[in-house]
């Protein structure tokens, strides 16, 4: 689904074949943007021995259903391989699920794959188990947000597509 516009505005519920509104639960205030000439590419991987997925594919799907193109890289994937597919895909983001408590090793070594590959204007961002202390650890880090469960998809779609607009440009 391609949109010319995209309005990011609180509350609202229309639609027309031009504009498309992302609801922002922090604000009261319409932004237009300019438009992308592609859809947005995320990756969704589950890293390490995590085998519950069930969140990660709902993600994905909601991802999908918001216009992007997602890449889901299935279980037990390395860092190495989440890197790799990343540069391959050309991914604009690159979302971990991890539910393990592996966190604080698995995303500094993405964080460093992506530094030595040069990706470094693609979003890493994440959710799952992760305590505040080591969320607010991650992001000093360089991660982006990271959503805890319970976190609306509506949400997660509105800060992707946000970060993706101030940080991309295609």
């Amino acid at each position: 689904m391609a949109h010319k516009n995209i309005v990011y505005c609180r509350n609202s519920n229309f639609r027309t074949a031009h504009i498309f509104f992302v609801l922002l639960a922090a604000t009261n205030w319409c932004q237009m943007i300019k438009p992308f000439n592609r859809p947005i590419r995320v990756l969704v991987a589950k890293v390490g021995l995590d085998g519950h997925d069930r969140g990660a594919r709902i993600i994905a799907t909601s991802l999908r259903d918001a216009g992007m193109e997602v890449i889901y890289t299935g279980l037990r994937q390395t860092p190495e391989m989440v890197v790799n597919t990343a540069l391959q895909e050309d991914v604009d983001a690159i979302g971990i699920s991890i539910l393990s408590g592996a966190h604080m090793t698995v995303f500094p070594k993405i964080i460093n794959l992506v530094k030595e590959k040069g990706m470094d204007d693609v979003l890493i961002t994440g959710g799952g188990i992760i305590p505040q202390e080591d969320m607010a650890t991650l992001k000093e880090m360089g991660v982006g947000e990271l959503f805890p469960p319970g976190t609306t998809t509506k949400d997660i779609v509105s800060y992707i597509t946000g970060w993706v607009h101030e940080h991309r440009d295609f």
